[in-house]
């Protein structure tokens, strides 16, 4: 009956509260640890640590946390205000381009909530409140779309090679040999 939790499965809160409570009954009726290590599935440590909670402060000391894991350091609140934030640019808050990266992010953070997080953890927080990763296309500040659409409609046109239409296709002896092809040289000395 032992249950093992996969790799990206939340854990059944409500079910190990329950089994909890249950050894606790069990020792309330006397029945040893290792009844409940049999019956519950649980490890000799479990029914121990179990035990010991129970002899001190009863079901009350079974009854454990409501939710697994730390605390998350920022409230739903501020995720908001941190969104709101973001989306009015890096410029904003004093940088020279409108790119943010996570170092930035991290301390526009830290400086809107008081919390800092290490940049390799930003990314969980911008996924939480909806942002995706975006990388910029990379291109020339000195870029002309109005000349390089004339230059591709004129130019490009003139320039490009066109295959005539009773000419024979491409043959190349650079192509790899099949092993079906006959050798060029016999063999022998080169």
């Amino acid at each position: 009956m032992k249950r093992k939790k996969t790799k990206g499965q939340p854990r059944d809160l409500k079910g190990m509260k329950k089994r909890r409570l249950r050894a606790g009954d069990m020792f309330a009726s006397g029945k040893t640890q290792a009844y409940v290590v049999d019956k519950l599935g649980v490890s000799r440590q479990t029914a121990s640590r179990w035990y010991h909670a129970w002899e001190k402060k009863g079901r009350q000391g079974l009854i454990g946390a409501e939710r697994a894991g730390r605390k998350p350091k920022l409230k739903t609140e501020q995720l908001d205000e941190i969104n709101s934030a973001l989306r009015r640019g890096p410029q904003d808050f004093g940088y020279a381009t409108n790119l943010w990266t996570l170092e930035r992010l991290s301390a526009v953070i830290e400086k809107l909530t008081g919390v800092s997080f290490h940049p390799g953890h930003v990314w969980k927080l911008m996924d939480k409140i909806g942002w995706s990763l975006q990388r910029p296309a990379k291109r020339a500040r000195e870029r002309n779309e109005k000349a390089i659409k004339e230059w591709m409609a004129t130019e490009w046109l003139r320039v490009k090679k066109k295959r005539s239409a009773g000419a024979p296709g491409s043959s190349s002896k650079t192509k790899a040999a099949s092993p079906n092809d006959p050798p060029s040289e016999p063999p022998g000395l080169q």
